[in-house]
């Protein structure tokens, strides 16, 4: 059984606990409540959670309840930011259930009195400090963040907040920002991309910046930059180490978004 399947069937309780089970079990409302029922009606054992599990489960609430946070950030939550949230949920194909829980995340992220401190820090602890899943938490902020095009003030300092209580230094916030705001401009001049003729090929500086590389690198550190990010986007790695499965479609986007950037980049340097 999935962990969202495990949530519905009444294991939430024995599980999450602390801010991020507050959040969820809000979320969830009465759809945890009809489970939980159902589980003790049907005198069963009620399925308890291992550790890929819960860390799917606090991944799912954190990544929701934070991205509401840093879009009121700036005093209001824009159209852009609510359809990118919304476009993230798309990309995740959830269940019907599964966005009504996002959204209501979402807005709970919203309010005044969210515990950022306390959601960060149980998440951390969750994903038991693993890197790849907190490179990858950042990296869905980002991308909600600059729906609209850039990033407001207030919303870069939230980030850098969240950043460093993820323990993920400055210099790896700003090179995985840079990648973000790279990938939206290579992603919208690429094949099916928007606001360019079809003729459009990506930024070759733009291919650079997805890969974190300069333009006057080498061959060599080209590739191995490539390879350090295609594995920590690796879809199947990334679910292994606890994030939702219905993360892999957005992950497998990212990796393609990578890899193209690298072809741009090969290409270029055979003419």
């Amino acid at each position: 059984m999935s962990w969202w399947g495990k949530i519905i069937g009444g294991a939430f309780g024995y599980a999450l606990m602390g801010p991020l089970g507050v959040l969820l079990g809000a979320a969830l409302g009465h759809q945890f409540d009809a489970g939980l029922k159902r589980a003790e009606r049907d005198d069963g054992p009620i399925p308890r959670f291992g550790n890929r599990e819960r860390t799917q489960a606090a991944f799912f609430t954190a990544v929701f309840s934070v991205m509401g946070h840093v879009a009121k950030s700036d005093g209001r939550v824009s159209e852009d930011e609510i359809a990118a949230a919304r476009a993230i949920m798309a990309q995740m194909l959830l269940s019907d259930e599964q966005k009504h829980a996002a959204i209501r995340l979402f807005t709970q992220g919203k309010q005044a009195d969210f515990d950022l401190d306390g959601v960060l820090d149980q998440f951390r602890r969750e994903a038991r400090r693993q890197r790849s899943l907190m490179l990858m938490f950042i990296e869905v902020q980002l991308h909600a963040a600059y729906a609209d095009g850039y990033i407001h003030p207030a919303e870069r300092r939230i980030l850098d907040y969240v950043s460093r209580r993820l323990g993920i230094s400055e210099f790896e916030f700003r090179r995985v920002e840079a990648m973000v705001r790279a990938q939206h401009h290579f992603s919208s001049a690429g094949p099916g991309g928007h606001g360019a003729p079809p003729s459009a090929q990506p930024s070759l500086a733009d291919a650079y910046a997805v890969l974190g590389v300069s333009a006057d690198a080498n061959d060599g550190e080209v590739k191995r930059a490539y390879r350090r990010l295609m594995n920590q986007h690796h879809p199947d790695k990334l679910v292994g180490r606890g994030m939702p499965e219905e993360m892999v479609k957005l992950a497998t986007e990212k990796a393609q978004e990578i890899k193209s950037a690298y072809e741009r980049i090969r290409e270029a340097r055979r003419q």
